[in-house]
């Protein structure tokens, strides 16, 4: 089953905890704090893979958390930074927050943003060292990392799309100017979801990817039909392949209610070039005619899938309307490489601390709420000291 959509819930590393260490040797008394910083959590990172061709990968995947980072330890040793999640996705995909807003669009092949920034280290107790303080007994413990809801949506990267009204029979054309197989019925509506198809070239030097879109009926822009979802597969598009049943009446009607509906739905889709292709010749006794004046169509091909009537006809002119880009087209407007910060974080109202005998909180201390979750997060056990203020705890 096809899937141009998904939800997933990221959550970052953990930053791992500083050390809390006195460098003990023979012969070197008190030697002094040794502890050494955590590393810092993983990363969670969506990346466009040219090899996927739809989020079908996701659809069982509700929740991806990166590894935390290691903790410091004696001697001064770094911990080791936690391990990046990557997401693998289709190119195409935009990624969107709960609310609708646009965050990335993974439109070049091997894109990527930084869905999720795992959290920073804590600092050794080396660090909090000073000419008054020679033997600080705290530590830091490392931040959480960031958490987000992502509403992954996938419009097609093609050259060209096949549109048009119901049993036009456009899966047929796909079947004989391609690779794919896509079922063909004699009744509306047999694709129900988007098919992709790949055409060779007649010297086997280049191929051109072909979708075909479930059928459009009128009003499909406001959500009538099937083919409302499907309408944004269109978008990036090159060419629109507007396939007409040549058998039936008033060609011109029927292209202009599918016209109308492209205009309607917007996107640049009432701007693009449209290859008509009348279908079904067979079943006519004399060539039909398309009167047409639509400075945007830029050719008519007859075609019959039965009998094979202008079939390589139609294949040439996908690759003359489809030339191959110009190396020197202009860079992407959106970097290979992204970051997205799920919201702006400021700077922690309070830290927690290691100390000898358990933890410090210093800063602001939070709701109570707040702060059994964050300790409960660092792992705090049962019985250990916590130091809020003046106030000494003990964890229960």
């Amino acid at each position: 089953m096809f899937n141009d959509r998904a939800e997933i819930h990221v959550v970052a590393g953990r930053g791992g905890d500083g050390a809390l260490s006195f460098r003990r040797e023979k012969y070197v008394p008190k030697g002094g704090p040794d502890g050494g910083d955590g590393g810092r959590g993983g990363d969670v990172i969506v990346v466009a893979d040219p090899a996927l061709r739809d989020l079908s990968s996701l659809r069982r995947i509700r929740k991806v958390e990166a590894k935390r980072g290691g903790s410091g330890r004696g001697s001064k040793k770094h911990g080791a930074d936690g391990e990046t999640v990557e997401i693998l996705v289709p190119v195409g995909t935009q990624i969107l927050d709960p609310d609708g807003g646009l965050v990335a669009d993974l439109a070049t092949p091997d894109g990527r943003v930084v869905a999720a920034r795992g959290g920073q280290g804590g600092r050794g107790n080396a660090r909090f060292a000073t000419p008054t303080r020679q033997a600080p007994r705290f530590a830091e413990t490392g931040l959480p990392g960031d958490e987000a809801e992502l509403v992954l949506r996938l419009k097609l990267v093609v050259d060209a799309a096949l549109a048009g009204l119901p049993n036009a029979g456009k899966s047929s054309l796909l079947r004989r100017i391609s690779n794919a197989k896509p079922k063909v019925a004699d009744y509306p509506f047999t694709t129900i979801e988007p098919v992709l198809g790949t055409v060779e070239s007649p010297d086997a030097t280049r191929q051109l990817t072909v979708a075909d879109v479930p059928g459009l009926i009128e009003g499909a822009a406001e959500g009538a039909g099937l083919g409302h979802e499907f309408l944004a597969h269109l978008e990036r598009a090159r060419l629109l392949v507007h396939v007409l049943d040549a058998s039936e009446e008033d060609l011109e009607g029927r292209f202009a209610t599918i016209d109308r509906e492209l205009a309607a739905y917007g996107a640049g889709l009432d701007e693009r070039p449209q290859l008509v292709v009348l279908n079904k010749v067979d079943l006519l006794d004399r060539p039909p005619v398309l009167a047409l004046e639509n400075e945007r169509v830029v050719g008519v091909v007859s075609t019959s899938c039965a009998t094979g009537e202008g079939i390589e006809q139609l294949k040439r002119a996908l690759f003359e309307l489809c030339p191959v880009e110009s190396p020197e087209a202009p860079e992407p407007v959106l970097p290979e490489f992204l970051e997205y910060r799920p919201k702006a974080r400021r700077g922690p109202r309070f830290r927690i601390l290691r100390t000898d005998r358990g933890y410090r909180i210093v800063g602001t201390p939070p709701p109570a709420d707040e702060l059994e979750e964050a300790l409960r997060k660092i792992g705090i056990k049962r019985g250990t000291a916590v130091e809020i203020g003046d106030e000494e705890l003990e964890w229960g």
